[in-house]
This record gives structure tokens, C-alpha cells and sequence, in this order.
């Protein structure tokens, strides 16, 4: 499972950096559109597209580093082995069935967008709407992969 952990790593990076991209976008964006009036649809939707590859992206890293949101009142308290026990039914009830249910669903969101070779609706958009669609799928792939990985380190540690 070492190999997960790696993968989710670089993919924590490459999310980091298109972090960095969407920020000097949204400057560039404000400073064109406030100072010389002008602007563009496709880049306002590229930024759109991009808080897309952050947010499902970064989904497999917060869980990996344990930063995902929790109720912490009451699993603070807790030993170490019981919060692993938790960790361990959360995910396997959780975690891994919501996963598989939003790759099934998806799947067929993202084929009909690819079939119909779908656009932005807006003047000036951007092309390939399926490629950003895609990474919905993808995203949950890598948090179901990230999530076996706890699992087996959350058996580990609760012996």
C-alpha cells in the first residue's frame, strides 16, 4: 500500500501547484477585467474547471494526512486503538459505498458528455466539458485507493 500513499502524495503536489496556476489566473482575471474592462469567458471557466481538479483532487491527500472533517468532540477523547476502530468501520461504511456509488453514477455522466461532444453553453467557453466531467470518477478511484491504504494502516495500528 506504500505504492498509494505515493501516488496520493504527488497527486497532493500536483494539486498544490494547480492551486498556485488558479491564483495567478484569478488575478490576472480581476486585474484585466477592472482595469481595462475586458475579459474572457473561457479563462473565468478554466478557473472553474481548475477549483474542480483542487477540490476532487485533494480529497484522497486530506484523508491521507487525516484532515478530513470529523466530529472531534468526542473522537479526541478516544484511545488511539478505538479511533482506529472507528476509522476502520467509517471507511468501510462509509467512505468505500458513497466512493463506488458516485464512480457508478459517473460513469454514464461522464460517457453522455463525451458522446455529445459537449460545451460550455456560454459564448466563448471552453470545449471538451467531458474532460473536467472525468475527473469525478477519477477523484473517487484515488480516495477509494487512499481509503483501503488507511484501512490497513488503521488494522495495523489497532492491535
Amino acid at each position: 500500500m506504500h505504492y498509494i500513499d505515493k501516488i496520493t502524495k504527488y497527486l497532493g503536489y500536483f494539486t498544490a501547484l494547480v492551486l498556485v496556476i488558479l491564483v495567478l489566473l484569478v488575478v490576472y482575471d480581476a486585474t484585466v477585467r477592472y482595469m481595462f474592462s475586458s475579459g474572457s469567458i473561457a479563462l473565468q471557466e478554466l478557473e472553474w474547471h481548475l477549483f474542480d481538479v483542487i477540490i476532487l483532487f485533494g480529497i484522497s491527500y486530506t484523508l491521507k494526512h487525516s484532515s478530513h472533517v470529523r466530529v472531534d468532540v468526542f473522537y479526541a477523547s478516544y484511545s488511539q486503538k478505538i479511533k482506529n476502530i472507528i476509522n476502520i468501520i467509517s471507511s468501510i461504511f462509509f467512505i468505500l459505498p458513497f466512493s463506488l456509488l458516485i464512480i457508478y453514477i459517473s460513469i454514464d455522466f461522464v460517457l453522455l458528455s463525451y458522446e455529445q461532444n459537449e460545451v460550455s453553453s456560454n459564448p466563448g467557453g471552453l470545449e471538451y466539458r467531458f474532460l473536467v466531467k472525468s475527473l469525478l470518477p477519477i477523484s473517487f478511484l484515488f480516495l477509494i485507493l487512499q481509503t483501503l491504504s488507511h484501512i490497513k494502516l488503521d488494522w495495523k495500528n489497532k492491535k
